[in-house]
């Protein structure tokens, strides 16, 4: 069997990529990325645990037709993270969402049907087609995205929608993704405070602290995407999420570990936007989730830190 994962020199692609090296029913494992973050971690990772003739790396766009044709003539699985990314309410840089996020993908399922050698596509969406409110969220929440993001990926989830009928497509809409990776994301905000924690003894709070965002550990987004390779999943759309926790929840875990940990808010004033996504999603149906202690996770990530920093503050 023969994977091809677009973006796959990302935070989570960098996982998957080396989680998929290791599966004996995977000959090669494609990694398609145009290294738009300047993130090379997969590239000299020391690990031992793969033959390094297993991953091959193909430099290029998703608009670039010819090559995306070209990469897909053999492959049987695609797993599409390839994205610009965001964080979750941002809004920027309009046109290049439009153009990677929603004409990428379009893209990309053209060459599929166009190729018709491909049996499943797995495209990782975000939980950020849904908007912002305060009701609880699950699959059969009607998609209202507020930021330029949100629509690029609602507009590419459509695309992906389409192959349904014709062949296993699946849509996983994924929470807010944090922990260890060795190609990290430091702008996610679990990730955002312990980085500042760790070597600046201080975070900033934007709000109020009482928004709630939906989150999951990179492992377990990696191990489930991972599962779906072989599992019987129809073609439909799925959340991949684990707790909803308030900013107020993440300074009191990250606290215990830090005891004198400072913080100071901006704009303490506003009631920010906030999304809850219950997690009791359909995909547990089909691949449940290992159960943790999220502040085990959050010492387990202190520990990747190369050195302590001083904790004096200028």
């Amino acid at each position: 069997m023969k994977v091809l994962v677009t973006g796959g020199a990302g935070y989570v692609g960098t996982e998957l990529v080396l989680k998929l090296a290791e599966n004996a029913a995977i000959s090669k494992v494609v990694v398609y990325d145009n290294l738009s973050r300047e993130n090379y971690n997969l590239f000299i990772n020391s690990s031992q645990r793969i033959s390094k003739d297993k991953i091959q790396f193909e430099f290029g766009d998703l608009l670039d037709t010819r090559k995306i044709r070209k990469v897909l003539a053999d492959i049987d699985v695609v797993y599409h993270l390839a994205a610009r990314v965001s964080t979750p309410f941002a809004s920027a840089d309009s046109h290049l969402y439009e153009q990677v996020n929603h004409w990428g993908t379009a893209e990309l399922v053209y060459a599929i049907e166009e190729i018709k050698t491909v049996k499943k596509l797995i495209y990782v969406s975000s939980c950020s087609v849904y908007g912002s409110g305060k009701d609880l969220i699950d699959e059969n929440s009607a998609v209202n995205p507020k930021t330029i993001y949100g629509v690029s990926k609602m507009r590419g989830e459509e695309h992906v929608a389409r192959l349904g009928a014709k062949m296993n497509a699946i849509i996983i809409r994924l929470g807010n993704v944090y922990g260890y990776s060795s190609s990290m994301r430091f702008d996610a905000v679990i990730n955002k405070f312990m980085f500042e924690s760790h070597y600046k003894n201080r975070i900033s709070i934007h709000g109020n602290g009482r928004q709630s965002r939906s989150f999951i550990h990179v492992n377990k987004a990696v191990d489930t995407l991972e599962a779906m390779l072989t599992k019987e999943i129809p073609s439909d759309v799925y959340n991949l999420t684990e707790r909803n926790l308030e900013i107020y929840d993440l300074i009191d875990e990250v606290k215990d570990l830090y005891p004198s940990l400072e913080f100071i808010f901006i704009n303490q004033h506003l009631e920010l936007r906030e999304q809850k996504i219950n997690p009791e999603t359909k995909l547990l149906k089909y691949i449940p989730l290992k159960v943790t202690d999220f502040s085990a996770e959050l010492a387990a990530f202190r520990d990747q830190f190369t050195f302590q920093a001083s904790t004096v503050i200028a």
